[in-house]
């Protein structure tokens, strides 16, 4: 897709999360013309320089109608459900893809670049399966794709910077090295999106990606924060077993009560991503070597820009409190 054929238009799916900002600005950076398709009342000052569309991405008709005026080159996504239970994930992490991806085929769209999660490598969970089942549909098309697979957010690894700051402990799950990441930040994950359209490498592939450095674990963070704040950061284990316990109580009381059941979703969800790595997985061990690596952006300077209130609370949906 170059500048000499015209083709510089792309179509961008939730654009008004932190990573979809961060790849509008790496998108109009590297000189495309960005269309949002964004809910109404969005904020537009935070994808300044785009145009807009107001309308639900969960809306066929909507999307269909958004598209047909854009007429489009490429699709990003970085659409992704806010709770990952199940109907939210069927909803958001298929149907509104596949919504997109049909709308995308009809109007004559020649790419489709998708921000997945490296976690559905190992799925447990059913928000891992609504992306996967739209995986495979993307896969399938008649479209030039590229799956992104991210390790962990800085976000979702921020949660505890303001507790451990005020004094309080850091929390770990086990002995704090049950898993590990390559953490990724918003603005270098936003360039590797943005590259995808450019890269015929990048095509056709599911791409895993990391940030810079070597894989972190929860101690490691720790350690982290006790550089930046000089003084020693109290570690308090929290058995994984606890977790479990927490599930199997709501999931018993979810049976009468369906508040219940939504939480103990989310608490499996929870727990996931407290025994699991966001690493390659090669079938039998997560990979820190073969997880590659992207950006210049690292964890111990984001933790440090916090502490110094230059970025805000961004603790995650992911973090523990």
């Amino acid at each position: 897709m170059g500048k000499a054929d015209g083709q510089r238009d792309v179509f961008l799916l939730g654009g008004t999360g932190t990573i979809g900002r961060a790849t509008a600005r790496a998108l109009l950076n590297a000189g495309f013309e960005v269309t949002a398709l964004v809910r109404q009342g969005a904020d537009a000052a935070a994808l300044a320089g785009c145009r807009l569309i107001e309308g639900s991405a969960t809306d066929l008709q909507a999307v269909r109608d958004a598209m047909r005026i854009v007429r489009p080159a490429a699709v990003v996504s970085c659409l992704a459900s806010r709770t990952g239970e199940p109907r939210d994930a069927w909803a958001v992490d298929h149907a509104a893809h596949s919504a997109a991806l049909r709308a995308a085929l009809a109007e004559g769209v020649r790419q489709f670049v998708l921000l997945s999660a490296i976690c559905v490598q190992k799925p447990l969970l059913e928000f891992q399966h609504a992306k996967l089942a739209f995986e495979a549909e993307l896969q399938a098309a008649p479209i030039d794709w590229s799956i992104i697979r991210p390790t962990a957010y800085f976000k979702s690894l921020s949660g505890q910077v303001p507790r451990v700051k005020a004094g309080r402990a850091f929390v770990v799950f086990g002995d704090g090295r049950l898993t590990a990441c390559k953490p990724i930040s918003d603005s270098d994950l936003g360039r590797y999106l943005a590259l995808c359209l450019t890269d015929p490498a990048k095509r056709n592939r599911i791409l895993p990606v990391g940030g810079p450095g070597p894989a972190l674990t929860p101690l490691d963070q720790a350690a982290i924060l006790e550089r930046l704040l000089d003084r020693p950061v109290r570690i308090r284990h929290v058995p994984v077993a606890m977790m479990d316990w927490i599930i199997r109580g709501l999931s018993f009381a979810g049976l009468v009560a369906p508040k219940l059941r939504a939480k103990a979703q989310l608490a499996r969800i929870g727990r996931y991503y407290a025994t699991e790595s966001m690493l390659v997985w090669d079938g039998a061990r997560y990979d820190a070597e073969a997880t590659p690596e992207f950006g210049v952006d690292r964890l111990e300077d984001h933790y440090a820009a916090m502490l110094r209130g230059e970025v805000a609370d961004d603790r995650g949906a992911h973090a523990v409190f």
